[in-house]
């Protein structure tokens, strides 16, 4: 499954949230978005007070990537 539109454009932490919580829309279950949901809800918040920009730029780049992996994890199953 492709990254969501956009993906490209996503440089601050509030945009790589509302990015993720758009993609939990495309998982199959309502329990399943709800999980997901809250797991980036709450790894938001712990990282929130992170003020290293290179750290943070790497932080998006790998939860886009975990993204992707969960997203074509559940596409397949289809």
């Amino acid at each position: 499954m492709a990254p969501l539109v956009g993906v490209e454009l996503i440089q601050t932490p509030v945009q790589l949230y509302r990015y993720l919580l758009r993609c939990c829309r495309q998982l199959p279950t309502a329990a399943m978005q709800q999980h997901y949901r809250h797991a980036i809800r709450q790894s938001y918040n712990s990282h929130s007070d992170e003020d290293n920009p290179e750290r943070v730029q790497m932080m998006i780049q790998r939860a886009i990537a975990d993204a992707d992996w969960i997203l074509n994890k559940y596409a397949k199953k289809k």
